[in-house]
């Protein structure tokens, strides 16, 4: 059972440096020296945290991450920074409250705990990749005293009770792997366009002649999808953002044929999606880091889609809005003409 307890500390501890390093060092030291806690006969190898200069240093480095941790950018700059920093923070946290058992098992929950700091800041990092695509920044600040308060509230729940602590990560460590390709797509996505956006301005006015041919690594699926042999009227790489039966941040292109106008297929490496416009509203969004192309039902009820293009492709989004507005508007002029 002690062991258990043991790592269970171990790991908490682990965890939460990998949310906020400098915190979980800085208040479990000051909670040590003014003892605020009683340690255990077993963690007394913890009692260092106490020392005047490691309370000081931590104290000074959580005062930075504070102010970092909430302007936008800088905090995910700041996260990479510490992709090193923070699962060798979290190892030799876990090393320190094993004290000097066996070698072997002291390395074990090094690896461990190294890997559950990862996988903390990874999650971290990738939520603020997320709300850096605003431009307000209250969502940082929010996000930044949320982690704040979990870290703490960490503290005190492995202080109290460090095996419902060592459950509660062990359900967050699941959800994180359950939730691990959406977020692994979702950051691959913000750092493909944060770079296309500081390669290229957008540029609304610039003439653009839409391609008629896919890129080789989607063509075949339009081939192989494509049973009634429609030819392509053109076609325009994209992201996927939401959808029916689109999942979001996938790369593929939009493509539109001749022989049904009123239809969309979104093409990715795996599969092709049908999207029927029938009489839905097409816009153009404008964001902090990419272009949107929103694709909505004229009715209260149905589907909305959208498309993520980079910044540097607002004359794209803005030749297909007019595109699909001549499609879904030629109809009605036909069925106008045959009435007078």
């Amino acid at each position: 059972m002690e062991k258990i307890d043991l790592l269970a500390v171990a790991l908490g501890l682990a965890a939460l440096a990998g949310i906020n390093l400098y915190l979980t060092v800085f208040a479990t030291g000051l909670a040590i020296h003014f003892h605020w806690i009683t340690l255990a006969q077993q963690y007394q190898s913890l009692e260092i945290l106490g020392d005047p200069w490691i309370i000081s240093v931590a104290g000074v480095l959580y005062l930075l991450e504070f102010f970092a941790d909430k302007i936008p950018w800088v905090d995910s700059i700041w996260d990479a920074v510490h992709t090193v920093i923070r699962p060798i923070g979290g190892a030799l946290l876990a090393i320190q409250v094993l004290g000097h058992p066996n070698p072997a098992f002291t390395v074990i929950v090094a690896l461990l705990a190294g890997g559950t700091s990862l996988i903390a800041h990874t999650a971290k990092a990738a939520a603020r990749l997320v709300s850096n695509t605003s431009p307000e920044p209250f969502s940082n600040i929010g996000l930044s005293i949320g982690e704040d308060i979990a870290v703490l509230g960490g503290l005190a729940l492995v202080h109290f009770n460090p095996v419902l602590a060592l459950i509660v990560f062990l359900i967050g460590i699941g959800a994180f792997f359950y939730f691990a390709p959406k977020i692994l797509r979702a950051i691959k996505t913000k750092i493909w366009l944060a770079w296309k956006k500081l390669n290229g301005p957008a540029n609304h006015k610039m003439p653009v002649q839409l391609p008629i041919v896919l890129p080789n690594r989607l063509a075949f699926v339009f081939h192989r999808d494509n049973v009634l042999g429609e030819t392509i009227a053109w076609t325009a790489r994209c992201i996927s953002g939401r959808g029916r039966r689109i999942p979001a941040n996938l790369f593929g292109a939009l493509v539109a044929t001749r022989e049904e106008p009123r239809k969309l297929l979104f093409v990715t490496r795996k599969f092709a999606r049908t999207i029927d416009l029938g009489d839905a509203l097409v816009a153009h969004e404008s964001r902090f880091l990419f272009e949107n192309l929103v694709i909505s039902p004229a009715a209260a009820k149905g589907q909305t889609y959208s498309f993520i293009f980079p910044r540097s492709d607002g004359a794209v989004v803005e030749q297909i809005v007019h595109d699909l507005h001549q499609q879904l508007s030629e109809p009605v002029l036909t069925e106008q003409g045959a009435a007078v």
